[in-house]
């Protein structure tokens, strides 16, 4: 017995083994359920919006409902000229805002990097704008803009344009002002990403910089951007994505008017799917704007080599 017994005993570093595998396990086990409900929660409305791409859904047209195929997609690219429309508006939309926003931002994190009086209070009057939600900024926008109570009615009491003049109403200043409004908001994004990563800078290299007689221009050319360039690259694309999807600001600014001057491709999905109902359509439009983010996405991480050497 004593025998059998000793030999249906596992060797001590097998036990070993399994009693050490236990800890490496317990934090995956541990965030398991959290896990499963996030990919539930994600998975679910991606693999509904593919599932639908395909389908002819429109609640109320039932008897038009069925499977469709690929014949949302002709659609958008054979038969839909206001698609190709709103995709135009939204990459212009996203270099313009995204580069002036990165400029300002970057501006203002040098800025408020230095040592000054009253620089807690400069950094927190900065990075405010970040705080107010989207639908809010929207309303201090359209506020701002009133024909009869905003900053036009001011210049106006200056001489400067004419009473009841409304920059969201007209054509040549609609995007203009919308573009304003949104860089009030998006700016310190950037300073506050910049600022994070101009912090983690040695002093040690500006003053070899220095004593080398490199002036300030060469200091940030070969020393500071070198050093935010993967900061740089990460919440350029970030905030490129979150652009491209920007519809709370838009729709109620200009509600994609005037003449659909400022509809993007989220907007004309969103006015697709809510007030037209044809949900179908709208996934397929979805999909076609995943696809072109992701391959965006990609070609952009790419050639800006995120994460090599700087």
């Amino acid at each position: 017995m004593a025998q059998a017994a000793a030999v249906a005993k596992p060797p001590a570093p097998a036990r070993r083994r399994r009693a050490s595998a236990t800890p490496r396990r317990l934090p995956y086990l541990l965030i398991t359920p959290a896990a499963l409900l996030m990919l539930g929660f994600i998975a679910y409305p991606v693999l509904s919006v593919f599932y639908y791409s395909l389908q002819n859904y429109n609640p109320t047209k039932p008897w038009r409902n069925g499977f469709a195929g690929l014949g949302n997609f002709t659609e958008i690219f054979t038969r839909d000229p206001q698609f190709w429309d709103t995709l135009t508006f939204s990459a212009k939309w996203v270099v313009v805002e995204v580069g002036l926003q990165l400029l300002f931002g970057l501006a203002l994190a040098l800025i408020v990097n230095q040592t000054f009086a009253g620089r807690a209070l400069g950094r927190a009057l900065v990075f405010s704008p970040w705080a107010v939600s989207g639908v809010l900024t929207s309303a201090i926008w359209v506020l701002l803009y009133n024909s009869q109570t905003g900053i036009t009615r001011y210049l106006a009491d200056a001489g400067i344009g004419s009473y009841g003049t409304s920059w969201l109403s007209d054509t040549s200043t609609v995007f203009p002002a919308a573009i304003v409004a949104d860089l009030w908001r998006g700016v310190p994004f950037f300073a506050i990403l910049i600022l994070a990563d101009l912090q983690s800078v040695s002093k040690d290299l500006y003053e070899a910089a220095e004593v080398d007689g490199a002036s300030r221009l060469k200091q940030f050319w070969h020393i500071t951007l070198p050093h935010l360039k993967d900061a740089i690259v990460l919440s350029t694309l970030l905030r490129a994505v979150w652009e491209f999807n920007n519809v709370d600001l838009l729709y109620t600014l200009t509600g994609g008017g005037p003449a659909g001057e400022t509809t993007t491709l989220p907007l004309y999905i969103a006015n697709t799917s809510v007030d037209a109902h044809n949900f179908g359509y709208a996934s397929a439009l979805t999909t076609v704007a995943f696809v072109i983010l992701l391959f965006c996405s990609i070609v952009y991480l790419r050639l800006s080599k995120f994460g090599g050497e700087k």
